[in-house]
């Protein structure tokens, strides 16, 4: 019985490292003889011959905050049709009933240009988001990964994303904070402002600085497990397509092929992204809408069904988004020539302790 429900234990992209150590012993698998121990390591032997940039150099961390820009702005812009009607399903569920009945009532009310409100204040935000979650999360990983040693770092792989994830997105959001909070005033409050100039003068007048932060914790509620699994999830999935689903080994894959791979995994990883944030999403929509209120208020008004108002939109939404955001941050990756390391080997001095080295 063990052994055949090893396998799909193996499966789980968040396993325990404990139960992999176990099982790579009794199996006894073969490791590829030159296959990298670490990360680092490949890049630092690397970088002269093919890369632009030295892994972990100051170089490497602009390009992927300018990736996360890339990544985040122009995806989330992309959406925000879409993202208007779930926060107006979210704050007016009486009014607005679907998403095809969102779409509907506002093009009514505004006409076509109406369904692009809020998008200058969703550009700047979620690029300036992107940034810092993308560049952020490459200092954190590489920093807590120098922490643990390489052993531990690959043992705990998943822990280690969770953590740099985590410790990204606390300052991302707080970049994000004052645009988001513009831009649900202009979606979801008719006449309020119908663009960011108009916005944010009457906020500081209404509520002063608090009107722009009021908001960043709910942020935090949403934005941190949604970035915690979007990384961790992403990373795990990767690493298992690649050793469960692509027929060879990511070095012989082409750099159009392993984007693919890319684009599937940063899918899977957004629907559950989606799942995890939704109900501090809810509470986000509502809070930035109403004046006076508290992150507590509006969920204990909402309820357990309110808060999941809007699930089915936003589930496409950062479904789609997820995915093109990991494609076009691997693609200016590629573009810029930085080292995109394979997914993570047992080090060699793991294997012998392990005695699984011939």
């Amino acid at each position: 019985m063990f052994s055949s429900i090893a396998p799909l234990a193996r499966l789980n992209p968040f396993y325990a490292p404990h139960f992999q150590l176990v099982q790579d012993g009794l199996r006894k698998r073969p490791e590829p003889a030159e296959a990298p121990s670490t990360r680092r390591s490949l890049a630092a032997a690397s970088a002269a011959e093919e890369y632009s940039c030295e892994y972990g150099s100051l170089k490497f961390y602009a390009l992927c905050g300018f990736g996360g820009v890339l990544s985040c702005g122009l995806t989330h812009t992309a959406v925000v049709p879409l993202d208007l009607v779930k926060c107006r399903m979210q704050v007016d569920p009486q009014k607005y009933k679907s998403i095809f009945n969102g779409f509907s009532v506002t093009v009514k009310e505004d006409g076509v240009r109406g369904l692009a409100k809020g998008w200058a204040p969703t550009f700047i935000g979620y690029s300036m988001q992107g940034l810092c979650k993308f560049g952020f999360y490459e200092v954190f990983k590489i920093l807590y990964g120098n922490m643990l040693g390489e052993e531990n770092a690959y043992l705990w792989r998943t822990s280690l994303y969770l953590a740099a994830s985590a410790s990204a997105e606390f300052f991302a959001d707080i970049a994000l904070a004052p645009m988001e909070a513009a831009k649900v005033r202009i979606q979801t409050q008719p006449g309020y402002a119908n663009t960011l100039r108009q916005a944010v003068p009457k906020m500081f007048g209404e509520e002063g600085i608090w009107a722009f932060y009021k908001g960043v914790a709910p942020l935090w509620m949403r934005q941190i497990p949604y970035t915690m699994m979007k990384f961790a999830c992403f990373e795990r999935t990767v690493e298992a397509l690649y050793k469960y689903v692509v027929p060879k080994p990511r070095s012989e894959c082409s750099k159009g092929e392993q984007l693919v791979v890319t684009f599937v995994a940063g899918y899977i990883a957004g629907v559950f992204c989606a799942i995890v944030s939704h109900p501090a999403d809810s509470v986000v929509s509502v809070l930035n809408k109403e004046k006076g209120s508290s992150a507590s208020q509006v969920l204990m008004r909402l309820g357990f069904k309110g808060v999941w108002k809007g699930l089915f939109a936003r589930i496409i939404m950062i479904g789609t988004l997820t995915a093109l955001q990991w494609f076009i941050y691997d693609s200016v990756k590629v573009y810029f020539r930085l080292p995109r390391p394979p997914p993570p080997e047992m080090p060699e001095s793991l294997k012998k302790k392990l005695g699984l080295t011939q």
